[in-house]
């Protein structure tokens, strides 16, 4: 699945989590899952915990995570 098929399975509804982005618009937030991830949760686990998920909504976490990290611009500090 193309990385911009992906990311449309993340939603932001401010009737939903405040606005946070979900995964197609249930309770379920991209950082919940990235958190989780990065806690060292398996993928088999999470789909276990979460039966509404499915693979390609991990993914898109993932993909909605590089998507941010790419746009972030950084500026080199001057030396004092």
């Amino acid at each position: 699945m193309e990385q911009e098929e992906l990311l449309r399975r993340i939603t932001a509804d401010p009737n939903v989590l405040v606005g946070k982005a979900t995964v197609r618009g249930l309770r379920i937030s991209v950082a919940q899952i990235l958190n989780a991830l990065a806690s060292g949760v398996t993928v088999e686990a999470l789909l276990k915990d979460y039966p509404e998920l499915e693979l390609e909504d991990i993914h898109a976490c993932i993909a909605y995570g590089a998507a941010l990290v790419a746009q972030e611009r950084v500026y080199p500090v001057a030396a004092a």
